[in-house]
């Protein structure tokens, strides 16, 4: 993973627990045992398929730089679309607080998604390379 991918996972991952810590915290407070599994299971399924999301394109990209926007769109759906599974499938259940688990999951995936664009603005990415600087790039790929 390119280093600035790493940086813009990072810049995501880091805000998103900490908003999943204060989640769980508050969760517990005022719901209890319930609430603290609502939110900790919503913050570790936004982490986990966001951040497989981030590898995914990236893997998906490597290579083929001219589809980032379209590998963007399908595993952006994607996880949207697993989320919606994940929320059908634990409609009734009783193991956690649902309304819990539904808030949680809805902050972490915006603060996830706000923070994510932030570092991709930040990084500063070039879509159009020189020829010097492609060879920069394919030499330090072949050095690692």
């Amino acid at each position: 993973m390119p280093s600035h991918d790493a940086r813009i996972l990072r810049g995501a991952a880091i805000p998103t627990a900490v908003a999943g810590v204060v989640a769980i915290a508050i969760s517990t407070a005022l719901v209890g045992t319930k609430g603290l599994l609502g939110a900790l299971f919503a913050t570790l399924l936004v982490m986990a398929f966001f951040s497989f999301g981030q590898v995914a394109l990236d893997r998906l990209t490597r290579n083929n730089p001219h589809i980032l926007m379209a590998a963007a769109l399908l595993v952006y759906t994607t996880q949207i679309l697993l989320v919606g599974i994940v929320l059908a499938v634990f409609k009734n259940t009783t193991l956690f607080d649902t309304k819990v688990f539904g808030f949680t999951l809805l902050g972490c995936a915006l603060i996830w998604t706000g923070f994510q664009v932030r570092g991709a603005v930040k990084a500063k990415i070039y879509y159009v390379q020189s020829d010097e600087s492609e060879r920069k790039d394919s030499k330090s790929e072949r050095q690692q």
